[in-house]
């Protein structure tokens, strides 16, 4: 099992700056390519560009927080987040068909 994850390639895991604007200021976000291609995909669900559901995601923590500290592990987070939630969907899809088999 640990053969999975120790023959990661490399530049999964090689950092990745991007520049984004977020509330009308310039900034960089650095993140492994790895979570912003989670990041890309968590935003084409939302129907949006990967700027643009960063910017709204920290617009809206600014909202329930007042603030954003470590915004950056808020954003590796939110890929968890998301990674898990569709591990459970599937399983509630599996569920779902098993028991229409079972039926």
């Amino acid at each position: 099992m640990c053969h999975i994850f120790a023959s990661q390639c490399p530049a999964s895991y090689a950092f990745e700056t991007r520049s984004i604007r977020l509330n009308g200021q310039s900034t960089s976000i650095r993140l492994e390519k790895i979570f912003w291609g989670v990041l890309e995909t968590v935003a084409a669900r939302q129907g949006m560009s990967v700027p643009k559901f960063i910017s709204t995601l920290h617009s809206e923590v600014l909202a329930i927080r007042g603030e954003a500290p470590n915004f950056t592990s808020h954003l590796r987070c939110v890929c968890l987040v998301s990674l898990e939630g569709s591990l459970y969907a599937g399983a509630a899809a599996c569920d779902t068909d098993g028991a229409a088999e079972a039926a």
